[in-house]
């Protein structure tokens, strides 16, 4: 029983895979062994001391059965363990699976005919490098070097026959625009950036998110396998305790990362690792020639001059009173606000830190005018 189930195993964002389905009509896994549970559980209250077979219990044969990738951590482990007799149990006419881990799969290859189909990542083309180029002034201020480094590092990723990932480290001062550098890049390209804070990496949790634990906890793996975009950002990446480095030689290597639960082929991915180092010496001594030496490229980001600082305060102002009312923009001069930034701003060149000094800048000025209209409301109505 169970050996005409016809098995499909899709890999790639969960908003693909429910494009696959359509508008067919199917069972989730969960809910028919939730039925299967709570049927055994009803006959035997129902049947008093007597045996209750399997058979009893079984209903008209699935004819599509769905798993999403969130639901195998719902899963007992033995049935993971033993999945092929849980579709043979069910004995659906199909069943999709989304992104399951490498155990499951395995154990379906060896009894089932298992087609896979795998989601299209976006990838860079030359014209992702002509629109990178011409468009990169307008998203960041300065870090002209950083443009003409990241075309060079870009261009074998247009080689349709490559399959591994290239992979960037950024490093630099705060705030200059590693993060947003990858942001816009990914833009381009299309899919909501995979982004993975790095320097939260340091508990035991953290160990079992990298390398693997049960099958019901999340993993950086399977992250991986949901992801829709061809850029993978891992920030703060100097931050992550120095064990966790062995988790990437693979991955680095040959665009392969593999956990206890999961493989995953990136191939022609885009990584960028953001850090905060000063040199290439200090990336060298920090991580260890093992890692440095298998960064495609590092790419040093630039404290901004003087007059770049001023030129991010401008796009900073402007973009703010784009989303002000006109009343609110009637009460501020926006020459004048750019000036009192300009002096307070001079200590920091950090595009984070100047976007909160902005914003609240202009929402004191805003609050005081608000109150002292209040006030004199106020006034006005006392001496009447």
């Amino acid at each position: 029983m169970g050996s005409d189930t016809n098995v499909v195993v899709y890999y790639g964002p969960p908003s693909w895979f429910e494009e696959q389905l359509g508008e067919s009509q199917r069972q989730y896994l969960l809910d028919l062994l939730n039925e299967r549970d709570e049927a055994r559980r009803r006959i035997r209250h129902t049947v008093d001391g007597q045996e209750t077979s399997e058979e009893e219990v079984a209903t008209s044969r699935p004819d599509c059965v769905v798993a999403m990738s969130s639901d195998y951590a719902s899963v007992h482990e033995h049935a993971i363990t033993n999945f092929v007799g849980l579709v043979r149990e069910l004995n659906p006419k199909h069943l999709l699976l989304h992104n399951p881990p490498e155990l499951i799969h395995t154990q379906l290859d060896r009894v089932f005919t298992t087609k896979v189909e795998r989601y299209t990542y976006p990838v860079v083309t030359r014209d992702t490098l002509i629109r990178f180029r011409d468009g990169f002034a307008d998203h960041l201020v300065g870090q002209r070097s950083v443009r003409e480094r990241m075309l060079a590092a870009l261009y074998p990723l247009t080689n349709d026959k490559r399959s591994k990932p290239v992979v960037l480290m950024f490093y630099g001062p705060s705030g200059v625009g590693k993060t947003e550098t990858a942001q816009f890049l990914n833009g381009l390209l299309g899919g909501k950036l995979m982004r993975k804070q790095f320097s939260m990496f340091h508990s035991d949790k953290f160990a079992s998110y990298v390398f693997g634990g049960s099958h019901s906890e999340s993993s950086f793996a399977r992250d991986l396998l949901d992801r829709s975009s061809g850029v993978i950002l891992i920030d703060e990446f100097d931050k992550a305790n120095p064990v966790f480095h062995s988790a990437f030689y693979e991955v680095f290597d040959e665009g392969v990362f593999e956990d206890k639960n999961y493989r995953v082929p990136l191939g022609s991915t885009l990584i960028i690792c953001t850090s905060n180092y000063g040199s290439e010496d200090e990336i060298r001594k920090a991580l260890g020639d093992a890692l440095y030496s298998r960064f495609d490229a590092l790419i040093r980001f630039e404290s901004l001059t003087a007059d770049e600082v001023k030129e991010v305060i401008n796009r900073l102002v402007d973009a703010c009173f784009q989303v002000l009312s006109s009343d609110e923009q009637a009460i501020l001069d926006k020459e004048e606000v750019k000036l009192m930034l300009y002096a307070h701003a001079s200590s920091t060149s950090n595009v984070r830190k100047l976007r909160k000094l902005v914003d609240e800048v202009i929402s004191l000025k805003l609050v005081r005018a608000t109150l002292n209209d209040a006030d004199a409301s106020s006034t006005a109505t006392s001496t009447k």
